[in-house]
């Protein structure tokens, strides 16, 4: 059936974003030549486009795409070199007649580019770029470095892959589920850069978006894995207030203060579901999404349930001593038993190095001695907020909330 060019555009776009994997990915596993499995993949979906036009879309895009590039593979080995290794990577090239499941390929890929072995910033990059289809253009932009630095993480990464002979594969079942904590940390990190970037930039929602993609990924294809499931709920609950944290400056609206009726609530359903199915599991993500979902359900800040935010904090904290942890427990602390607790638990925790510099503690505090009515305290604290602030819209935050403790001369010094 043949279909007009806006049509075809279409169809070769959704098959880019959900075949990209899969194309490279056989080819990879096919000649275990990652530079080669690129530039056939990219050829496969440039001669899609004429292709398409012509004969309309196939049935199955993807199978389609896999053959073009299989094709482009044996051409290009045949011209490279008749030595007997390659030869042999043609017969075996041609001896394949049905590919694995897309599934399997998509999962080899994400396990491999997850290495252990490879720098993070490495499998951050490959991970975008060989299982996404990000351009290294679009990776750069996300991370705000150049290209070319992308472009040499994932060329250090495809050196170490070969050097190092990391197979590629799905590790064995013993290895699998402490492998699988990487790769769920690595998605869990391009999901932060997106949504609370460490330079202190403001909201990127289309690294956010992917990292959401890459856990729908992984957990269909380890659906025997509630850590997954669990952390594919995190971020869909954490993104659904996407549209309610930025005021019409550009600035942070803290939770507290967000318009809950523009949070998106397709997204809580789904991620209250996955939370509630994970939460037996006590696996670190799904205690994570157990908090955001209780954050989720309350139909106002007032409403929320801090007697089981605190008792998850408790849990989670249990499991990992992590002073970012503990400093988002004494905010529950102080919602649940008052900011004299809150500042108790802040003072306990000192100065650790996890935090030194961390503008998140001065406002804990400064938030405290502020409900506590040392106005001249918290006045000080929230301008050591300021000063470390990572950029110009929590300096505003931070201003804007000394503002609203009155004027200096009229600030109290007892608690």
């Amino acid at each position: 059936m043949r279909t007009g060019p806006a049509d075809v555009r279409a169809a070769l776009a959704e098959a880019y974003r959900g075949e990209w994997g899969v194309v490279f990915g056989t080819i990879v596993r096919l000649t275990g030549d990652w530079e080669l499995a690129e530039d056939c993949a990219q050829e496969a979906f440039a001669r899609a486009l004429p292709a398409w036009e012509r004969d309309g879309v196939p049935r199955r895009p993807g199978a389609w795409l896999v053959t073009a590039a299989r094709h482009r593979a044996l051409d290009v080995l045949r011209r490279r070199t008749t030595e007997r290794g390659k030869l042999a990577e043609v017969a075996a090239i041609e001896a394949v007649r049905e590919p694995p499941p897309p599934g399997d390929e998509r999962l080899r890929l994400v396990f491999t580019c997850c290495h252990p072995a490879l720098p993070l910033e490495s499998r951050v990059a490959l991970t975008l770029r060989a299982v996404g289809g990000l351009t290294t253009r679009e990776i750069a932009r996300a991370f705000l470095v150049s290209e070319d630095t992308v472009s040499q993480r994932i060329l250090r990464a495809k050196r170490k892959i070969a050097a190092a002979g990391i197979p590629y594969r799905v590790p064995p079942s013993g290895a699998r589920a402490e492998r699988l904590d990487g790769v769920l940390a690595v998605i869990y990190l391009v999901f932060t850069e997106g949504y609370a970037p460490s330079d202190g930039s403001t909201i990127r929602d289309p690294l956010a978006e992917e990292a959401i993609r890459l856990a729908r990924l992984v957990t269909a294809e380890a659906p025997e894995q509630p850590e997954a499931r669990a952390l594919l709920a995190l971020l869909l609950l954490q993104h659904s207030r996407r549209a309610a944290r930025l005021d019409e400056d550009g600035s942070l609206i803290t939770l507290q203060h967000q318009n809950r009726r523009r949070w998106d609530r397709s997204l809580i359903s789904e991620g209250v579901g996955l939370a509630r199915e994970t939460v037996t599991s006590g696996g670190p993500y799904a205690l994570q999404a157990a908090i955001a979902a209780q954050h989720a359900l309350a139909p106002a800040a007032a409403a929320t349930d801090w007697e089981a935010i605190v008792a998850l904090y408790d849990r989670l904290l249990a499991l990992r001593a992590n002073p970012v942890v503990a400093l988002n427990r004494a905010v529950a602390l102080g919602m649940r038993d008052g900011p004299q607790a809150q500042l108790d638990a802040v003072d306990a925790l000192g100065t650790p190095k996890e935090l030194t510099g961390n503008h998140a503690l001065h406002a804990v505090r400064a938030d405290a001695l502020r409900r506590l009515g040392r106005t001249r305290e918290a006045a000080k604290t929230y301008r050591a907020a300021k000063s470390s602030a990572p950029n110009e819209a929590v300096v505003r935050e931070y201003a804007k909330r000394t503002a609203e403790l009155g004027p200096e001369d009229r600030r109290n010094d007892e608690g």
